[in-house]
């Protein structure tokens, strides 16, 4: 059932990262540039006081929002959607059986 559910959410996740590269592309094409949504400014549009909180949240450990979270968060949301999706997919894998086990 975990499988299926890492499964699930994997296969969400890049095609919202599709869907979010289609949306930069067709930005880019419209302003004749380069253009891409950083995760963060994505994030701010849908969720701006979940942001907050996560940040106040990670302010506990100095070195956790400046080190990790923020060059993150400044990564394309493309990308990042399809980075992570694609792991949760690598988790979420059937295995395969193998040819040479004797059952």
């Amino acid at each position: 059932m975990l499988r299926f559910l890492l499964r699930f959410v994997g296969f969400w996740l890049v095609a919202g990262g599709f869907v979010a590269l289609i949306v930069d592309g067709t930005r880019s094409i419209a302003a004749s540039r380069m253009l891409f949504t950083s995760a963060g400014d994505a994030w701010y549009a849908i969720a701006p006081h979940a942001l907050e909180r996560t940040e106040a949240a990670a302010s506990g450990a100095a070195w956790l929002w400046p080190r990790i979270i923020v060059p993150l968060l400044s990564l394309p949301a493309s990308l990042l959607l399809v980075l992570v999706g694609l792991a949760l997919l690598g988790l979420g894998r059937v295995r395969e059986r193998s040819r040479f086990q004797v059952s």
